[in-house]
């Protein structure tokens, strides 16, 4: 009876060694074992095709298309519109030069994916738009848990960078994975523009 404790025993150290190594593992990489949501059939978040756009004009030096009739939140240097479940956000900071391909790919990218939820980079590339050349990112993430539910939903998006006098803006553009909002996309990230 003695020699079959003394085996449970160290079976049950055994298994809480296993145990506190996988915590250890899991605290090293930072938690980053979100697992991508499954995105749904059918999304909602598509932006109606008559939907009305007007100009914001920003303090900071610029404006662009917003979706009319969106929900509006501001705070310095920062604007963010929503409706449902699609965002439009815009962050300026001071920055010496623009971003070349390479400090994108190198550093903002893998900031963005150890940062972000379940992040799954489609592409890093220059694009032109209406006020030049500028870079853009294209992934997948899972959104914040809802407050309530706590459920999540896999969402597509695309992130801007245009820079002018020393000033970088970063235009984040989010919504459902396999809604359809390409021309709308095209319509705001065209219409960012320095004043």
């Amino acid at each position: 009876m003695k020699g079959q404790a003394a085996r449970i025993h160290t079976r049950l150290r055994s298994v809480a060694g296993t145990a506190a190594a996988a915590l250890m593992l899991a605290m090293a990489t930072g938690f980053a074992a979100e697992k991508p949501v499954a995105p749904e059939h059918n999304p909602p978040g598509d932006i109606p095709d008559n939907q009305v756009f007007v100009t914001y004009r920003s303090s900071d030096g610029y404006e662009l298309k917003a979706p009319e009739g969106w929900a509006r939140r501001t705070t310095p240097h920062q604007v963010q519109f929503a409706d449902k479940y699609d965002t439009i956000a815009v962050n300026i900071e001071d920055a010496a030069t623009a971003p070349t391909l390479d400090v994108v790919k190198g550093q903002i990218v893998p900031k963005l994916q150890k940062e972000g939820r379940a992040v799954e980079i489609k592409g890093v590339s220059t694009v032109s738009r209406k006020s030049g050349t500028v870079i853009r990112i294209l992934y997948n993430s899972n959104s914040e848990p809802n407050s309530v539910t706590s459920s999540q939903r896999r969402l597509e998006n695309e992130r801007f960078f245009y820079f002018h006098n020393g000033k970088l803006a970063t235009l984040d553009l989010s919504a459902p994975l396999g809604a359809d909002n390409a021309d709308q996309w095209q319509l705001i990230s065209d219409s960012f523009r320095w004043k």
